[in-house]
């Protein structure tokens, strides 16, 4: 079982999850394959896009752990 959590890497988690990616771009995250954002952690773009960081890591755990 994968357990992303807030402080887990943004590339780390599309590396092994890459059907993770349709919720990151759902929120905004539309450079995914760029350097910063390969490199932010969960919470970082949570900050940054706005979005409430529990309830980005249900979807995205519940999408990683399909």
């Amino acid at each position: 079982m994968i357990n992303i959590t807030k402080d887990t890497i943004i590339g780390d988690i599309l590396d092994i999850a890459p059907q993770t990616a349709p919720i990151f771009l759902s929120i905004g995250m539309h450079c995914l394959g760029c350097p910063s954002s390969r490199g932010e952690t969960v919470e970082e773009a949570c900050q940054v896009h706005g979005v409430d960081c529990d309830a980005l890591l249900r979807a995205v755990n519940d999408a990683a752990n399909q």
